[in-house]
């Protein structure tokens, strides 16, 4: 009959003991570190489905906030370039309205050159991205809106040079600008009309027309070089003052709906980080495991592991003299 020694069946049982252990150690360092029960399910029991709720509601907070970001980003890219064409343009028909008042021709030429200037002002702001999204093209993010101002001058100096009155050039400015088969649309403006995102502003808005358009009224309106229509006929260029006075209150109301949205944003980022507050107090109260806690059981642990490897050792150990003794 063989007769397995007691020392033998001890240390499998300390071996046993040993792994059991070595796991628990594991688990408890884990918790020490992260401050959370490790296995949830065990701690939790019937309340896990409750914690996990307030776990998906955290990560759907997270998303929305990342989506909320996303468009705050936009907005504040698109505000700029808003602001920058708003604070460029100011005065500029104050200027010129004077140097027509006066029929001051230096006066006359040097705001037709500001206007130009201005010009290449707007349209880099119009042709600002977000990453690699043109914010002003509608749907064709990755076509940039607009090209040289130069394209539209020429155009613009065509119609002029080809109207035989002032009424004549003024139908044929408003086509070019704001139907939808004009000029502007066709071959100048390189985004889609329409825009999926309620936010965008296009460069089609009606805003940036009334400005554009007086811009480039002025434009070539330099005595030294302007059309001879326009040189005989003031009162275009005055036209052209009166539609940027009322592009910038067009302007200025644009810039206010898209501060208002931002607001908007604000407020809902706000109310999130309270209800991410809110979950994530009831996730922690769930799973939360104390640190101190958990580094005290994990050296008791230590200190136990460590007993059983030099019991084990002492078993392993005993001869078979011992044994038989």
């Amino acid at each position: 009959m063989r007769i397995t020694p007691p020392n033998s069946l001890i240390s499998a049982q300390f071996t046993q003991n040993i792994t059991e252990l070595r796991q628990t150690i594991a688990r408890t360092s884990q918790e020490a570190v992260t401050g959370r029960y490790s296995d949830l399910t065990a701690h939790l029991s019937g309340r896990i489905g409750t914690a996990m709720l307030s776990q998906k509601a955290v990560e759907s907070i997270d998303l929305q906030r990342e989506r909320l970001t996303m468009r705050e980003g936009r907005l504040d890219v698109t505000q700029r370039s808003l602001t920058v064409i708003h604070e460029r343009l100011v005065g500029l028909d104050t200027e010129m309205r004077e140097a027509l008042g006066t029929q001051d021709l230096v006066a006359q030429g040097l705001a037709a050159r500001d206007a130009r200037a201005a010009m290449e002002t707007v349209f880099s702001a119009i042709n600002v991205r977000f990453g690699d999204r043109y914010l002003f093209s509608g749907d064709a993010t990755a076509t940039q809106p607009l090209p040289s101002p130069d394209t539209v001058l020429a155009d613009v100096r065509a119609l002029a040079d080809s109207s035989a009155t002032p009424s004549d050039f003024a139908a044929a400015l408003d086509t070019y600008f704001n139907d939808p088969a004009g000029g502007w649309q066709q071959t100048i403006y390189g985004g889609t009309a329409a825009s999926s995102d309620p936010d965008a502003v296009n460069a089609t808005d009606p805003a940036l027309v009334q400005l554009i358009s007086g811009l480039s009224a002025l434009a070539i309106s330099d005595p030294a070089d302007s059309p001879a229509l326009i040189r005989q006929n003031p009162d275009i260029v005055l036209a052209g003052v009166q539609r940027i006075t009322v592009g910038l209150t067009q302007l200025t109301n644009l810039r206010a709906d898209r501060g208002v949205i931002q607001e908007q944003i604000a407020t809902q980022k706000k109310t999130l980080d309270i209800e991410e507050g809110i979950f994530t107090n009831a996730f922690n109260a769930l799973t939360e495991r104390d640190q101190y806690e958990a580094a005290s059981v994990l050296k008791q642990l230590e200190s136990n592991l460590e007993a059983s490897y030099l019991l084990t050792s002492r078993l392993s150990s005993l001869s078979l003299i011992n044994y038989l003794r």
